[in-house]
């Protein structure tokens, strides 16, 4: 299942790709694709980077939002 829907849509907004951000964090395209869709993880330290580097206005919080935690409530 798809997860991270608010870091879907600002890279949609900013067009930014899957491929900008893997080759920024240096790792392949799969792995950020599994990434946003759930199979595994961000470290912090990748997050952090995907903020500063493409999302500057944009908080940690929103863009690393977990869906997961929304639908339980």
């Amino acid at each position: 299942m798809p997860r991270y829907k608010n870091l879907r849509a600002e890279m949609a907004r900013n067009g930014v790709t899957i491929r900008q951000i893997a080759e920024s964090l240096g790792v392949r395209f799969a792995t950020i694709s599994d990434k946003l869709n759930g199979r595994s993880r961000f470290f912090c330290d990748e997050a952090f980077h995907i903020k500063r580097h493409f999302f500057p206005n944009c908080s940690i919080e929103y863009l690393f939002d977990d869906d997961d935690q929304q639908d339980t409530a």
